[in-house]
């Protein structure tokens, strides 16, 4: 595939290549972008903004809507790219297909219904014949710099609002699953997006990302990924809009009124969905002592039952994570918690990409597997003493993206809301759980901003104020 610069789509020689985690079979090339590129594309963005700005909300709306309308007819072409280069089984990949045409779908929507506001100037003692009303603008140029685990749908997310407020975009998916996006800008474009709507760019972040986000002529970035690259980016962003969508080591709380196999099946599918590789993936639960053994029981069959295989096979449950190298990475950090006293209850071992979904009892709070983002297949299990420690453990964390609790108690899920430090809270469901058209965001180190579409038109859009000074 190509990528689309300056309203022409462009090949180059040296190329980057995408790769079946799953056998490792190359899939498709794309060309590997350079500085000179990112020039070229910031320059034809700027003029873009301008014939951006010009649609109208209908405009906008109806292009948008034809995208969605062609995404829906296209569901099996691209719930096949998606899993055969992310690696998620083929129903994740349908599903993910799917739930990108809410996105884009809800993002027309919202190119409707973008307006201001009356503000009664005369609450105030200077405010006497002044009528006052906001203007919502767009912001120009957006950076939207996408992560490889949801390649489509959190590609979406970004362009969908970005186009509905009336900006143009640059689009940098993941170097390791950028056919879906480069998909969408093709449908985008043959749904009548002018040509300086969007771009797509793939190639390293050091070598691409750095320069666009750096410069001036970029007005917002909306980026999901590590802490460490959005750490680096908002350095380099100097004085402009960002969203930012990092990481999390998302807790479940079971407390001693749970339904035992409530919480196994939830943990199932939770914590090893796309073999683990989701920002609010179950990653620690934390159980009542009470019922900690019984718990560990009923989970264990649950997690051995989930099968590993070829993603595009329909019996495959977890398939391949993104490559070998991240495979290699969370084998590394389950042995090392049982060389410090953790236990493997179930699963674990790697082939290849795949790791078979591993639950670690008796995890401590220290081991590296619950203080960092485990981004794979395994969970860890620790018992707590009552619903104070339940919480404090939750909360011991630098992030804070997403949590969950089960029990039937309405005073504890009351105090479990008021005080879990976390910006999406499920009550008796895993963490893992998203509405596109919800706020979706998080505390702490797990970034700020909000997603769906409602919320990310207005992080898209600047605010003006307008006062007329009258006579009378």
């Amino acid at each position: 595939m190509k990528n689309f610069i300056a309203g022409s789509w462009v090949d180059k020689a040296n190329k980057l290549e995408v790769r079946n985690p799953f056998d490792n079979s190359i899939i498709d090339t794309v060309p590997r972008a350079d500085a000179a590129d990112v020039e070229t594309a910031l320059a034809f963005a700027e003029r873009g903004a301008k014939v951006m700005a010009k649609l109208t909300g209908y405009e906008r709306w109806k292009i948008l809507r034809k995208a969605a309308d062609m995404m829906a007819e296209r569901n099996e072409e691209i719930g096949q790219i998606i899993s055969r280069e992310e690696g998620k089984i083929i129903a994740e990949g349908r599903g993910e297909a799917s739930r990108a045409v809410e996105t884009i779908m809800g993002s027309a929507e919202e190119a409707k219904r973008l307006h201001g506001e009356t503000v009664p100037l005369d609450g105030d003692p200077g405010g006497k014949n002044k009528l006052g009303f906001t203007l919502r603008v767009p912001c120009g140029v957006v950076a939207a710099i996408a992560p490889f685990n949801f390649p489509l749908n959190l590609v979406c997310h970004k362009v969908g609002p970005a186009l509905a407020a009336g900006n143009t975009v640059i689009l940098k998916p993941a170097s390791d699953t950028p056919l879906s996006g480069i998909k969408l800008v093709e449908i985008l474009l043959e749904a009548g997006l002018p040509p300086e709507g969007i771009q797509v760019l793939t190639g390293s972040g050091g070598e691409i990302g750095d320069p666009l986000v750096a410069d001036k002529r970029v007005r917002k970035i909306s980026f999901t990924g590590s802490v460490e690259i959005g750490e680096r980016i908002c350095r380099m962003a100097g004085i402009k809009k960002v969203t930012m969508e990092l990481g999390s080591n998302c807790p479940l709380i079971v407390m001693p009124d749970a339904d035992l196999d409530k919480v196994a099946a939830a943990v199932a599918m939770t914590g090893f969905a796309n073999a683990g590789q989701v920002c609010i993936s179950t990653q620690r639960v934390l159980a009542s002592g009470k019922v900690y053994g019984d718990f560990l029981n009923v989970l264990k069959p649950k997690v051995e039952a989930l099968s590993t295989g070829n993603q595009l096979e329909e019996k495959t449950k977890v398939g391949p994570m993104v490559k070998e190298a991240e495979a290699m990475r969370v084998e590394a950090w389950v042995n090392e918690a049982v060389s410090q006293g953790a236990r493997l209850l179930a699963g674990g071992g790697r082939c290849g990409a795949i790791y078979a979904p591993a639950v670690i009892a008796d995890a401590k709070p220290q081991m590296r597997v619950c203080r960092e983002e485990l981004f794979g297949p395994a969970v860890t299990v620790t018992p707590f003493a009552d619903i104070d420690e339940a919480i404090a453990l939750a909360n011991d964390s630098t992030f804070g993206l997403g949590a969950g609790i089960f029990t039937e108690n309405v005073e504890w899920a009351m105090k479990f809301a008021r005080q879990c430090e976390a910006g999406n809270l499920h009550i008796n469901w895993g963490p893992q759980w998203r509405a596109d058209l919800m706020p979706y965001g998080g505390l702490k180190n797990s970034g700020y901003g909000k997603e769906g579409p409602s919320y990310a038109v207005q992080e898209m859009t600047e605010l003006k104020m307008v006062v007329f000074h009258l006579n009378s």
